[in-house]
């Protein structure tokens, strides 16, 4: 393959990035409101977690279309992508005290959530998604060399990996009334928080020592 004919292939994975980031942050915009309201009304503070996270993808997901919008009109926004970086790294790390100090309260005071049928929907729809946005991100991040783009595919995993447990939490307090498997989840989601956490620290350090040199 030639030279031109490797930069058109690269362009056109660029737009269908494009139009899978759109598509990711209008799921996540759904799931972020869909979750916090249901976490309200269910008193749960797994579905706060996991909308709280949806909030945070939402704001990653509009930095990778910024950067990609930028790439297309071939303008250099590196400073301002790795602000809104910076930005979504804080609040990350300041949602996981902020919850696990929330369902330590919420346990040590005997609140027991009711079940949520939004919330097992949510579920449902994240967990039909997500693999979806997960793979193509991830399969476009690599042919294209586009590291916003596959870092972002490592979110949309990780976002599978907590609302399974989400899953498995709402319905077992659903059918069996098993409220405290709420609390076991939102443990499983902070953890989940904490590593996602710690890999875009170390990926946002790499990108940046790019930047210096």
């Amino acid at each position: 393959m030639n030279e031109n004919a490797a930069q058109a292939e690269t362009a056109a994975l660029l737009r269908r990035g494009l139009r899978i980031e759109y598509a990711s942050l209008v799921w996540m915009a759904v799931e972020a409101i869909g979750a916090v309201a249901a976490g309200i009304f269910a008193g749960s503070l797994a579905l706060l977690a996991f909308g709280g996270d949806s909030i945070i993808e939402l704001a990653s997901s509009a930095a990778v279309v910024d950067h990609l919008r930028a790439e297309g009109r071939g303008e250099g926004t590196v400073a301002r992508t790795r602000g809104t970086e910076r930005a979504t790294l804080v609040l990350l790390f300041l949602l996981i005290p902020v919850i696990g100090l929330g369902a330590a309260y919420a346990y040590l005071s005997g609140v027991q959530p009711e079940p949520s049928t939004l919330g097992i929907l949510i579920a449902i729809g994240s967990l039909v998604m997500m693999p979806v946005l997960w793979f193509e991100k991830r399969r476009i991040g690599k042919r294209a060399n586009c590291f916003p783009i596959a870092v972002d595919a490592t979110e949309s995993a990780t976002c599978f990996l907590m609302s399974a447990a989400l899953m498995v939490s709402l319905v077992a307090n659903f059918l069996w009334r098993l409220w405290w498997a709420d609390y076991l989840a939102t443990a499983a989601i902070l953890v989940f928080l904490a590593r996602e956490g710690v890999e875009s620290l170390h990926s946002f350090r790499a990108e940046r020592q790019k930047d210096v040199f």
